[in-house]
């Protein structure tokens, strides 16, 4: 995003100010750009934030999601338009008429997911739409992976995005859908043993479970009545079943703390979730207890994650989910020759002058390195173009809005084409869920 605004600074007369805690980290991505500058920043400061805002055409917020709403309040009331990646909370979508009247343009959801997925997904919707079809069908996946050429452990999987959301995936809202006009949910406890395969050309196959709550897309989408939607999460075969040894474990548990934490081992705390027995090892243990074969690959991934072994923990005070992500941060890191990759997939059913048929739409972009990764393109592109759009008066509707109208999705995606980040598509007859 940075490196974006910078590169365009000279040509649409900007200057950026890069506002941050890290003034090293901000400096570092600025690199010394004529056109870009630092501040170090404190968000709760409410002068400071104020101040700073003032002096500006517009304002990209970048904070985590909590932090949006005081930053959204002070650019209605200065009529400075905005632009952030995060989800639309309900205490957002509550500024829609202040920031209407005041004539602000806030837009959110631009980044990959959600951001991109809007995006493509309201292109062929609306062009369906036009044609006069009756929509059968939408699901729609997303994930961040680790590239193939990147791919080097029984995972299949690095992080790629903010570790404690990988760990914390499914919990707390229910998981909720529906399918042939009958609706679905998925307890916690099942939800990464409910998965679909998902082929790609050029790519293999994926799982995919489902995120938590598909019903309220049918509103955003202009699908009220439209009788099977499903959105959900892709990952590499293999993946969830393992990952479901952790969840039915309680290792995912962040409600409490486990005593002794900081000076037990690995093995202890596995051992700690499962029953006692005089002789039998915490390998024949967790197989027994979750029907788990000898044989089978499940071993093989939590062994090489290393929660057999007799390494001490060194966390204080710890919930079993900071552990596990404890762990994990150290196994899944991403090198710095590694790349990353962002899977999205789209399939369409529905209903032309009496026949059904069904459009699979694809996009997979591979990072550059650690660093310019494609979860970095995906978010930031969107971001930035969007924010170009809005200065120079080509995104211009007012209010808390999302990427859902041509005036946003087409400019963005035909630019993110020039990057590389496009979709296939692929018609064919209509097979249903």
């Amino acid at each position: 995003m940075i490196k974006y605004l910078l590169n365009n600074a000279q040509r649409e007369n900007w200057r950026l100010t890069v506002a941050e805690r890290d003034v090293a980290l901000a400096e570092r991505k600025v690199n010394g750009h004529g056109r870009g500058r630092v501040i170090s920043f404190d968000v709760a400061d409410d002068m400071e934030r104020i101040s700073e805002i003032s002096k500006a055409d517009l304002v990209i917020s970048m904070l985590p999601a909590h932090m949006h709403l005081a930053v959204a309040k002070d650019c209605i009331a200065l009529k400075k338009p905005m632009v952030t990646a995060s989800y639309v909370s309900n205490e957002m979508s509550a500024l829609n008429e202040s920031a209407q009247k005041a004539g602000v343009v806030i837009m959110n959801e631009i980044g990959v997911d959600p951001g991109i997925d809007h995006m493509s997904a309201f292109q062929i919707l609306d062009d369906l739409k036009s044609q006069g079809a009756e929509m059968l069908l939408f699901e729609s996946f997303t994930g961040g992976l680790v590239a193939p050429e990147s791919d080097d452990n029984p995972w299949n999987y690095k992080f790629t995005w903010n570790p404690r959301n990988v760990v914390l995936a499914g919990q707390g809202t229910p998981v909720k859908f529906i399918q042939e006009n009958r609706y679905k949910y998925i307890p916690y406890h099942k939800l990464f043993r409910r998965t679909e395969i998902i082929k790609i050309d050029g790519y293999g196959k994926f799982e995919g479970y489902a995120n938590r709550d598909s019903l309220k897309y049918r509103e955003v989408y202009g699908l009220k009545d439209i009788p099977t939607i499903f959105r959900g999460t892709l990952r590499r075969p293999g993946f969830c079943r393992a990952w479901n040894v952790f969840v039915q474990l309680g290792l995912t548990d962040d409600s409490f703390t486990i005593q002794g934490s900081e000076d037990m081992t690995y093995r202890q705390f596995l051992n700690s979730f499962l029953a006692y027995h005089k002789t039998d090892s915490v390998e024949l243990k967790l197989m027994h207890y979750l029907s788990i074969p000898q044989d089978n690959l499940l071993m093989e991934k939590l062994e090489w994650l290393g929660l057999f072994t007799e390494e001490k923990i060194g966390l204080p005070n710890a919930t079993p989910a900071q552990i596990l992500e404890h762990l994990l941060l150290q196994k899944w890191k991403m090198a710095p020759e590694d790349k990353d990759m962002i899977v999205m997939h789209h399939k369409f059913g529905y209903r032309l002058k009496g026949v059904e048929k069904q459009i699979e739409s694809s996009m997979v972009c591979i990072g550059d390195n650690h660093e310019e990764t494609a979860m970095a393109k995906t978010v930031g592109l969107p971001v930035a173009i969007a924010a170009k759009g809005i200065l120079n008066g080509a995104i211009h509707t007012p209010g808390i809005i999302i990427p859902k109208n041509k005036e946003v999705y087409q400019p963005v995606l035909k630019e993110l084409r020039e990057f590389g980040i496009e979709f296939t598509e692929n018609e064919t007859e209509y097979t249903g869920y």
